[in-house]
């Protein structure tokens, strides 16, 4: 019976089962021998584990044994020469003082000039000449030309001494005088320098100063003869030099004009964004009612929203354009130089100051307006330069600044009744333009100070980080202050809860439209100066009136566009009094 129960079963018994039930053993079978190879794995990997950690100490101990060996070493190595230098020190002690020995014997024996000598030097020690001719000198005596003879030696060895500390302290004065006539020197370079960056913006390239290459100054053509020419005389053609400049300036001016749209159309983006109580049709077809209402918490999300955009692009931006731009931040912020950090950090302020107030003067006054009221900066920028510069205004410019105020008063909003309302509060509008006008001159003035010290793409990849942060803190102080006292209405931040797509769509565009406005003065500045670009850039006032007129239907009396005209045209004659005293400068 055993062993029949121990045979397996026949075909037909196997036949006889039922499906699920070899199904079963057939699973069971399975799962033990996955436990089976699981159980084997685990120990395996148990053993691994085992002789990596063992892997492991054995590597900790031969490092700690070759650093052991390393330290005794070095220690056996240091013994050494600490045994080597001990004994060089001795020799060293040993030859000074025999040196010594001889220098007091030899003045000793000066001091008894006629006579035999007193002493005499002997490798062994110091003798008496004739032991037995001296045996009778009195000790009195000896003690006396001693001590007279050590006197005289150590007074004329302080003599010596004071010498040559006179003559190191003279060397000193003269070298101190040296650096000093030397900072001098190289402070006027700076300065001259300095001023020929702000003002000759066409003679030095300033997007590329590792280079420092400066363009050949552009003279004037000597006057036309009143006589005809003679037929022998050749014509004379501009050189292909000429020919490729004044391609490039026009190419220049064309930037710098694309500049001036990309700045009108962000203006009348945000004044888009801005609500109204009158309706706005874009290009007469879309109605819009506007995203947020104006104040200073709104103003202040705008524009912290539009620097999130410009913070995430600007960095390849800069890269891109100047690829020395993170070695020139990581210097300037390892320099310690305070003064420059309190002026970047300051412009970086006054850009904030001034954009958060224009922001505010478009949501309450037409958009043309408002940028015609900002451009009094110049005037401020004026005055400042007399008081802190002594930079004394001409009269050209007293003239031009007489435009200015004139233009900026004709355009005021209502003014005598006449012209369009403004949309909202006409006081607070044109306070708000004042401000940005003014605060904008104090970030020009800070500019020009640290102009030289610090590359144009880092300072302004820094300014837009400062006004990144200025508005976020801004803004973070408002909601908290906001839950301790009750804001008025137009400080704290109010939106309404479905126009967040609109918003941050908002804030892309006027990214974008910061970025490219930026890209396209840059590249204008590169190929036509400054002094072009920023005469082009005095074009805003009426290029933004002329947009918000194509695009939502704003429009102007006849008096505040002549108004417009005047301020356009003073700040333009500053700025061609600028570039003329410059090209003068060069020349002289």
């Amino acid at each position: 019976m055993g062993i029949q129960d121990n045979q397996p079963l026949s075909s037909g018994a196997r036949q006889g089962r039922p499906p699920e039930e070899v199904l079963s053993s057939v699973i069971h079978e399975l799962e033990s021998f996955q436990r089976d190879v699981q159980q084997d794995l685990s120990q395996d990997i148990q053993r691994l584990q085992r002789d990596k950690h063992q892997l492991i100490q054995e590597v900790e101990q031969l490092r700690q044994e070759q650093e052991n060996l390393r330290f005794q070493r070095i220690q056996t190595l240091s013994e050494r020469q600490i045994s080597q230098q001990q004994v060089w020190l001795k020799q060293l002690a040993q030859l000074l003082a025999s040196n010594v020995q001889r220098e007091l014997i030899l003045r000793i024996n000066q001091g008894r000039s006629g006579h035999q000598p007193l002493l005499e030097v002997d490798p062994e020690g110091v003798l008496l000449p004739g032991t037995e001719a001296n045996a009778d000198l009195p000790s009195e005596e000896l003690e006396a030309v001693l001590n007279s003879s050590l006197n005289q030696t150590f007074r004329e060895l302080q003599k010596e001494l004071n010498s040559y500390q006179s003559d190191l302290s003279e060397r000193l004065v003269h070298m101190q005088s040296l650096e000093q006539q030397v900072e001098a020197l190289l402070e006027a370079v700076v300065n001259r320098l300095r001023g020929q960056l702000d003002n000759q913006g066409t003679q030095l390239e300033p997007e590329q100063p590792t280079s420092n290459i400066l363009q050949p100054t552009p003279r004037p053509l000597p006057p036309r003869p009143t006589t005809t020419p003679k037929p022998s005389q050749p014509i004379v053609t501009p050189p292909p030099s000429q020919i490729q400049k004044n391609s490039r300036v026009q190419l220049g001016l064309i930037l710098a004009f694309l500049s001036a749209i990309t700045l009108s159309v962000f203006n009348v983006c945000i004044k888009i964004l801005l609500k109204s109580s009158e309706p706005r049709q874009i290009f007469g077809v879309f109605d819009v009612t506007g995203v947020i209402a104006p104040g200073i918490g709104n103003s202040l999300l705008i524009l912290l929203l539009r620097m999130i955009v410009v913070m995430a692009l600007m960095p390849i931006v800069a890269t891109l354009l100047y690829p020395a731009v993170w070695n020139d931040l990581q210097r300037f912020l390892k320099s310690g130089d305070r003064a420059l950090m309190r002026t970047v950090i300051g412009s970086g302020f006054f850009l904030f100051l001034s954009q958060v107030s224009i922001y505010i003067a478009l949501g309450e006054i037409r958009t043309g307006i408002a940028i015609t009221i900002f451009f009094i900066y110049p005037i401020v920028t004026v005055f400042a330069s007399w008081a802190l510069f002594g930079d004394r205004p001409s009269w050209i410019r007293i003239a031009a600044m007489s435009l200015i105020i004139m233009g900026a008063v004709l355009s005021l909003p209502n003014l005598l009744g006449t012209g369009p309302i403004a949309f909202g509060n006409p006081q607070l509008g044109v306070t708000a333009s004042v401000m940005a006008g003014i605060t904008f001159a104090g970030y020009v003035l800070l500019t020009q100070i640290a102009a030289g010290k610090l590359h144009p793409i880092p300072f302004s990849l820094v300014n837009f980080a400062a006004i990144f942060v200025f508005s976020a803190v801004s803004l973070i102080g408002i909601g908290l202050l906001s839950n301790f006292v009750s804001l008025p209405q137009g400080v704290s931040v109010m939106i309404a809860p479905d126009v967040g797509q609109g918003l941050m769509i908002g804030g892309i565009i006027l990214g974008i439209l910061t970025l490219c406005s930026y890209l396209l003065n840059n590249f204008a500045i590169r190929n036509a100066g400054a002094a072009l670009a920023s005469i082009i850039a005095t074009t805003g006032p009426a290029l933004t009136a002329l947009f918000a007129w194509l695009i939502i239907g704003e429009k102007l009396s006849v008096l505040q566009v002549f108004g417009m005209l005047l301020v356009i045209s003073g700040v333009a004659a500053m700025s061609l009094e600028r570039m003329f005293l410059t090209q003068k400068k060069a020349k002289a």
